[in-house]
């Protein structure tokens, strides 16, 4: 006899490297390369937990065979974009299987960057560059369970690990003191951040995911990012991090109506003068030219931005 509930639960396959080549009749090559995790989650797995019945677990090997023979048998425009990609693994299984009322798919890609001749894309030859890491997690969801009718649909997108830096043109002033205060004002400081950004979509028209814009908000996010923490007048004016992450967050929620709300997490990443006074040399404040790296602690600034309205334009 059970003593306690099972309150939540979702199992599956972690990491699940996919490598997917299409090959065009004119010569041209595709190549997407994932890492998947898919897990299966549904009131009838509870017996599973408390009483070692296994009839209705779909084995997590099973799973990892899904995403392959998906990879396989889906058209180039359903890989080759990661959201849609999850989606429909999601949905394939919340269709199959009539006890499966959610399926959570995260898919972390591994960018190969087309190698460049000329000016001229290769057809085939592709390297690997370090760059931030793209992800996406599509969770598809029975409406009215266990029926296979009435879909629900969440992606959730982004990137992490987008490290930038600035010499000038960020401030920290006029912050809040007391006797336990001890930074000094910073009218003008180096700046760098390692940026994590994700966004939101959610649909009941799983068919339209295919219209959907994801390369352009992707691309589109992280122009935005780079271009307010360098170029945007009103982030130098009030240079906090905070003003900085809120212009980056509107202008992405500007320019694409399909996304309901940006996510930003900043640390503040410490480059602070080093004290060269002992040695006769001045480069503290406005002669700041050398500057010591500072890994811990550091700053985290964090937020939501999302539309005054929660519909869709």
């Amino acid at each position: 006899m059970e003593t306690s509930i099972i309150k939540s639960q979702a199992y599956g396959k972690d990491r699940v490297r996919v490598v997917r080549v299409f090959r065009h009749a004119d010569g041209w090559q595709e190549i997407a390369d994932y890492s998947v995790c898919c897990l299966l989650s549904g009131n009838q797995f509870e017996s599973s937990y408390t009483k070692g019945d296994n009839k209705l677990v779909v084995a997590t090997d099973s799973q990892k065979n899904t995403v392959f023979y998906l990879a396989k048998t889906l058209p180039a425009e359903k890989v080759m974009v990661p959201e849609v990609f999850a989606s429909e693994i999601a949905k394939f299984m919340v269709n199959k299987y009539d006890h499966v009322t959610s399926c959570q798919v995260k898919i972390i890609t591994k960018p190969w960057e087309r190698m460049q001749f000329d000016n001229q894309g290769h057809p085939h030859s592709f390297y690997r560059e370090g760059k931030e890491t793209r992800w996406t997690e599509a969770v598809v969801t029975k409406i009215n369970p266990p029926s296979k009718i009435g879909l629900k649909v969440r992606i959730d997108s982004g990137f992490y690990d987008l490290e930038v830096l600035k010499t000038t043109n960020s401030a920290f002033t006029d912050f809040w003191r007391d006797e336990l205060t001890t930074l000094p004002d910073m009218p003008d400081r180096l700046l760098s951040t390692k940026v994590l950004c994700q966004w939101k979509y959610v649909s009941g028209n799983l068919e339209a995911l295919e219209n959907v814009p994801f390369d352009a908000i992707y691309a589109g996010a992280k122009r935005n990012t780079l271009d307010a923490f360098a170029n945007d007048p009103r982030a130098w004016v009030h240079a906090s991090v905070q003003t900085t992450l809120y212009i980056m967050a509107d202008r992405i929620l500007n320019d694409f109506a399909q996304i309901d709300d940006i996510y930003y997490a900043l640390p503040n990443i410490h480059y602070f003068p080093f004290d060269l006074s002992p040695f006769g040399l001045k480069n503290l404040q406005a002669d700041a030219e050398v500057y010591m790296p500072i890994a811990d602690p550091s700053g985290y600034i964090t937020a939501t931005v999302s539309r005054p309205s929660k519909g869709k334009l």
